[in-house]
């Protein structure tokens, strides 16, 4: 996968994470922090959980000290969507900032921390991409349960929203 395909993933990937924020927003406290008996986490845990695998998974693959990319982010530190959404851009600035520093010999480059997992740069990036979109998946769920539907997410309704906006 080249640069731009693995930017365009990451541009889709902010632009959904923004979307469920959103809808997220219009909830009360209480429903932002509710704990979940249909998936894994609550939403708030849930979203958390993701900007936390797309933080570490960076920071691993920067071959950064594994004190930093270790250590999980606490729901708990998240009272609202919006202090969230604020880390999240902070996160996703310095993510940014990273992929525009990779070229075609990177991506491509095997990458290992040592561990039986082997494979070029590129497909541990996409695996952050898809493990975002299981976390949202679950996200969508929650908030429709509760009224509050994200509506379509997908890929192509970003690219149509994207084009729509030039």
């Amino acid at each position: 996968m080249d640069r731009d395909g693995v930017i365009a993933l990451f541009d889709y990937n902010y632009w959904a994470d923004r979307h469920l924020l959103d809808v997220a927003a219009k909830l009360t406290p209480a429903a932002w922090r509710a704990n979940s008996d249909v998936t894994t986490r609550g939403l708030r845990a849930t979203l958390v959980h993701a900007l936390d695998v797309e933080r570490s998974w960076r920071l691993r693959l920067q071959k950064r000290p594994k004190a930093e990319w270790d250590a999980e982010l606490d729901p708990g530190s998240y009272d609202d969507p919006k202090t969230l959404a604020d880390e999240w851009r902070r996160d996703e600035a310095e993510m940014r900032a990273w992929l525009s520093t990779l070229d075609q010999v990177a991506l491509d480059a095997e990458w290992n921390d040592g561990g039986r997992d082997r494979f070029p740069l590129w497909f541990f990036l996409v695996h952050v991409i898809t493990h975002s979109q299981q976390q949202r998946s679950d996200a969508a769920i929650l908030l429709t349960r509760i009224g509050h539907s994200p509506g379509d997410i997908d890929f192509l309704n970003y690219v149509d929203s994207a084009s729509t906006a030039r």
